[in-house]
């Protein structure tokens, strides 16, 4: 199902040249309620009956390339599993011609008002199977060896204000890589150089695969504690265990992988002065 046709990127949706990676995210959170009016199981029910709509419990996701200025953006959503309560969902960013920018694997519960998730409805789950794919979608971080004892570990402390949360009063999911960016960002300058200083013709530290298991919500006020974990380094990519904490809970844990791209949104490499911050310890 095309949910998002030939959007054209504006300035309001860039970071420096490119896109900035929450965008996915935000493609996606669009997609989700386009099918979820679609299979007539739609958003504005479930929050007018205090449920707190296709909640996030698992998400995979591959970023190939970066759109910018002048490009646009179709994404087309397809159910991998249909579950009693849960839904596994494919997001395909594709640009006009009708190749990849991204491709992510979110499997989503609705949380009952009391806790717990909602079963669907039986003929929401019809509607599902019948858009329903047998696809094999390999998307996220690789596998291999890495070694977080020979690298940086680094922690950054914030207050969920009234910006960061969703009708629900709970921390919206698009939220959790902003917080990982700026404790990113700011190892980087603390370890020396500024980002500005390192950003130009190539663009470094860009999400490009992520695994993350939302455990528990984030409640508005809370103060997240977000732990990262460095765990390779190499020019491709870096590589960094987040786990994120409130009240010594684990609300969120993952891995994500940093890659770097030019100005037109294609994968580089890193340089060596980008890499000089998480030098092994």
């Amino acid at each position: 199902m095309r949910t998002i046709d030939s959007h054209p990127i504006r300035f309001g949706e860039l970071a420096g040249p490119l896109v900035h990676h929450a965008m996915f995210f935000d493609w996606q959170l669009v997609s989700t309620q386009e099918l979820a009016a679609e299979i007539d199981y739609p958003f504005e029910d479930l929050v007018a009956a205090d449920a707190i709509p296709y909640a996030p419990v698992g998400l995979d996701a591959t970023v190939y390339r970066y759109p910018t200025f002048g490009d646009a953006v179709s994404v087309e959503v397809t159910p991998l599993r249909v579950g009693n309560s849960s839904v596994e969902l494919l997001y395909e960013a594709v640009d006009e011609a009708g190749e990849p920018y991204s491709e992510a694997r979110m499997t989503h519960v609705t949380i009952a008002p009391e806790g717990g998730a909602l079963s669907l409805p039986e003929a929401t789950r019809e509607r599902l199977r019948e858009l329903q794919a047998d696809r094999s979608v390999d998307v996220g971080p690789e596998g291999g060896a890495h070694s977080p004892e020979s690298y940086p570990t680094f922690e950054e402390y914030f207050r969920v204000h009234s910006p960061h949360i969703e009708g629900s009063e709970l921390a919206y999911f698009e939220e959790y890589p902003r917080f990982a960016d700026v404790a990113l960002e700011s190892f980087v300058a603390n370890a020396g150089p500024r980002l500005s200083d390192l950003a130009g013709e190539r663009q470094p530290f860009r999400l490009r695969d992520w695994h993350w298991e939302f455990k528990s919500p984030v409640h508005f006020d809370s103060l997240l504690e977000v732990e990262c974990d460095v765990e390779a380094v190499d020019e491709e990519r870096i590589r960094i265990a987040h786990t994120f904490r409130t009240d010594g809970e684990t609300r969120i844990e993952g891995i994500s992988e940093y890659g770097c791209f030019d100005r037109a949104g294609d994968p580089t490499t890193f340089t060596d002065a980008m890499c000089a911050p998480f030098e092994e310890v």
